[in-house]
């Protein structure tokens, strides 16, 4: 006579569950992000497949849950946005990079970078206590291609008081 007593087969499923849930767990290393109101234009899928790898020579891309989105860095250090609003106007800094005009906007240990004259624009948040400007370099490649709406960055000497 067997005295062993069998795992019931409750017992048997809920331990196949577990197991199964805790391999998903390991696999599942995206960023939740959302995705910007025009994130499914065409313009960002193209973007999308120009980013780069790595940005600061340090920061590996990491996958995310949304369309149109990346992130750097773990934990993350540059989050990137396509299909943000597109600036018309605005009184922050505006500078080029390459052919790539960006607007800065400060936040004290963020800095917000949002493309000015692209339609789909993109949006960088950077954690400048981790990182530098060296992340909007390293986009503006892939940025370019997005298209130009018309407007560009502008000295204050070329606007009419």
């Amino acid at each position: 006579m067997d005295t062993a007593r069998r795992p019931t087969r409750k017992t048997a499923i809920v331990g196949v569950v577990i197991a199964v849930a805790a391999g998903l767990t390991g696999c599942t290393n995206a960023v939740a992000m959302s995705p910007a109101p025009s994130a499914d234009a065409a313009a960002c899928a193209a973007v999308q497949v120009r980013l780069p790898a790595a940005v600061d020579s340090k920061f590996d891309l990491r996958n995310t849950n949304a369309q149109s989105t990346a992130a750097w860095g773990d934990p993350e250090v540059a989050l990137y946005h396509c299909g943000v609003a597109v600036p018309t106007v605005s009184d922050l800094p505006c500078f080029s990079l390459g052919d790539v005009d960006w607007i800065r906007d400060d936040r004290g240990g963020q800095i917000v970078y949002t493309t000015f004259g692209r339609s789909p624009a993109v949006q960088l948040v950077i954690d400048a206590t981790k990182t530098t400007n060296q992340v909007v370099q390293d986009v503006t490649d892939a940025v370019s291609t997005l298209p130009k709406d018309g407007h560009q960055c502008l000295d204050p000497s070329d606007v009419d008081q």
